[in-house]
């Protein structure tokens, strides 16, 4: 893999990774147009570094709203990392469950990973439309609900936590799903004030991040030792030069975003979401 195509591939993840659009999809999609495989280790590395990226990303720009917001007081910050942990843990039971059945039933001849899924157009087609619908159905509701409704549901419950990260669990499996777009909707569809779901969001992806960077990692090393590969070490470096690239890009792409949802067009994200998976269909019946 070129630098060239990391820095395209990085500024595809970064501008995309933190709009409701799903970044993976738009990785998948260069990949294939660059002639690269998005299933295998080394590219699968890439995307969550990626990811990792734009974490950081979030980290800088959400910092002062989560410190006052989140850290004002002991009994904040307890109260707002329950719900962090109570939707991360539903994220991994939903995500590795499914993961897990996927695998067992798809992949048990092959031994394969549900990472092998990432290079099916045909599959990320119609998750990015689902995603897209979803975004839709949340704008349309968050419009017509009254401004004095959304002004008083600013605090997130247990159980509004609870089925944002179930939602975000079924993100995981399946590229297309917009991790963003979903969990922001769900929490719009809930009730939950659009900026107080945003923040939560992007929280919940730093901490659902590195376990995936690690999962990857060890695959990447795995698959190193099965084929007697090399480069191993120019590989991470290489994708860690693609973080730095969607870092930069996600800092514009974040501020886009908070413009948008704010601006009551959040379901645009929702018609391009079902354009995108027009035309990623296209792309696969073109033979990619």
């Amino acid at each position: 893999m070129s630098v060239l195509n990391i820095i395209v591939l990085a500024i595809v993840q970064g501008f995309a990774e933190l709009l409701p659009v799903s970044s993976s999809a738009h990785v998948v999609v260069a990949e294939k147009l660059l002639g690269l495989d998005p299933s295998s280790p080394p590219s699968t590395l890439l995307l969550v570094m990626l990811h990792t990226g734009t974490m950081f990303a979030v980290i800088v720009y959400y910092w002062r709203q989560w410190r006052s917001t989140y850290f004002q007081d002991i009994r904040t910050f307890r109260k707002f990392l329950g719900l962090v942990v109570l939707a991360t843990a539903l994220t991994g039971i939903v995500g590795g469950t499914i993961s897990y059945i996927i695998e067992r039933n798809i992949f048990r001849v092959t031994s394969g990973s549900v990472e092998d899924l990432f290079s099916h157009l045909e599959l990320i087609a119609p998750a990015l439309g689902v995603a897209g619908l979803l975004i839709l159905i949340a704008g349309i509701v968050e419009k017509r609900r009254p401004a004095s409704t959304l002004e008083n549901t600013n605090e997130l419950n247990a159980r509004q936590a609870g089925v944002i990260g179930a939602i975000q669990g079924l993100c995981l499996p399946f590229r297309g799903f917009s991790r963003s777009g979903a969990t922001i909707s769900t929490g719009i569809l809930l009730g939950v004030a659009k900026s107080r779901v945003e923040t939560f969001s992007f929280a919940l992806a730093v901490v659902l991040t590195p376990p995936v960077v690690a999962r990857e990692l060890m695959r990447l090393i795995h698959w190193t030792h099965i084929n007697e590969a090399t480069g191993l070490a120019s590989v991470t470096l290489f994708s860690l030069f693609g973080a730095l690239v969607s870092f930069c890009a996600g800092l514009l792409a974040l501020r886009w975003l908070s413009r948008w949802l704010e601006g009551g067009r959040w379901y645009l994200f929702g018609i391009y979401c079902l354009a995108a998976a027009a035309a990623v269909t296209a792309l696969h019946r073109a033979g990619y």
